[in-house]
C-alpha cells in the first residue's frame, strides 16, 4: 500500500473504523463502479478500504477502479486466473486485507450500501458471527422481479433452510469476521459463499438476518447462468450428504 493511500486514510477515516474492509468482486462492471463507491461513501459506512477483486474485465472496469483510488480508499486486486470464480475472488480479497471485519457485496448496485451499518452492528456488538442481508424476512423485498426469478430464488433458499436455519443464505450481501471466513472456506467452494460458510462451520455460527430491498441490475449483464444454478444444487447435495453422515 503506498504512502499517499495511507495519508488519505489517516485524514478521512477514524482509527476505530480501520477494522472493516468491503470486498467487492467485479467482472465487466464499468458503469456501476463509480455510482457504487459514491453510494458507499454517502452512506457513511465505517470502513477502512474498499477492495475490488477483478476477474479479468475487458470493459474498462480496472481503469475505473484505479482512477477512483486517487480520491477514495479504494484498492484493486486482479484475480489469479488459476482460481477463477466468485468465491475465490472473495477469498482473495479477504486474504489481502488485515481488517477484522468484512462486508461482502456485489458490484451491480443490487445490494443497498445504506444497510452496511446494519450488517456490521451485530458483529461489532458480539451478537453474531455472520450477518446476512435477507430478502425473505419481514421488511425484505425483491422489487421488479419476475414470477419465475422470484420462484427459483425462493426454491433455492427453501432447500438451504434445513441446513442453515437461515431464510436467505443465498444472498451475497453479508458481513462476517475475516478469520472464520478464511478458516472455513477454500477456493474450491461454490458460488453461494454465505451458504457454504454456514454449513461448514463447526461449531455452528451465530447468524442474524437483516431485511434488505434487493434491487434489479440497472446496467451491465447478469453473471447468473444455468451452470451456476447447477453448481448450487451440487453443493447443496454434498452438504446434505455430510449432514446425514454426521448424524
Amino acid at each position: 500500500m503506498d504512502s499517499n493511500f495511507e495519508s488519505r486514510c489517516d485524514s478521512t477515516i477514524p482509527v476505530p473504523d480501520r477494522s472493516v474492509s468491503i470486498i467487492i468482486p467485479t467482472r465487466d462492471e464499468v458503469d456501476n463502479i463509480g455510482p457504487l463507491v459514491s453510494q458507499i461513501v454517502a452512506a457513511a459506512a465505517p470502513f477502512h478500504e474498499i477492495v475490488f477483486v477483478d476477474g479479468h474485465s475487458t470493459d474498462g472496469t480496472v481503469d475505473t477502479i484505479r482512477s477512483l483510488s486517487a480520491i477514495h480508499p479504494v484498492r484493486l486486486i486482479e484475480q489469479d486466473p488459476a482460481t477463477p470464480g466468485l468465491a475465490a475472488a472473495i477469498l482473495a480479497g479477504a486474504a489481502a486485507t488485515n481488517s477484522e471485519l468484512l462486508v461482502v457485496m456485489d458490484a451491480d448496485l443490487s445490494h443497498p450500501p445504506e444497510r452496511i451499518n446494519d450488517l456490521l452492528a451485530p458483529l461489532i456488538a458480539g451478537a453474531a458471527d455472520i450477518v446476512i442481508g435477507s430478502r425473505y424476512i419481514p421488511g425484505g423485498s425483491t422489487p421488479g422481479w419476475s414470477f419465475w426469478r422470484r420462484t427459483l430464488s425462493r426454491l433455492g433458499s427453501a432447500l438451504a433452510y434445513p441446513l442453515t436455519n437461515v431464510h436467505d443464505s443465498m444472498c451475497g450481501f453479508f458481513a462476517v469476521a475475516r478469520r472464520p471466513l478464511l478458516g472455513i472456506a477454500t477456493p474450491a467452494i461454490g458460488f453461494k459463499i454465505a451458504f457454504e460458510i454456514i454449513v461448514r462451520a463447526r461449531p455452528p455460527l451465530k447468524v442474524i438476518e437483516v431485511p434488505i430491498a434487493f434491487r434489479n441490475r440497472a446496467r451491465g449483464q447478469s453473471k447468473m447462468s444455468p451452470g451456476i444454478a447447477f453448481l448450487f444444487f451440487w453443493r447443496w447435495s454434498l452438504a446434505v450428504c455430510r449432514r446425514l453422515l454426521r448424524q
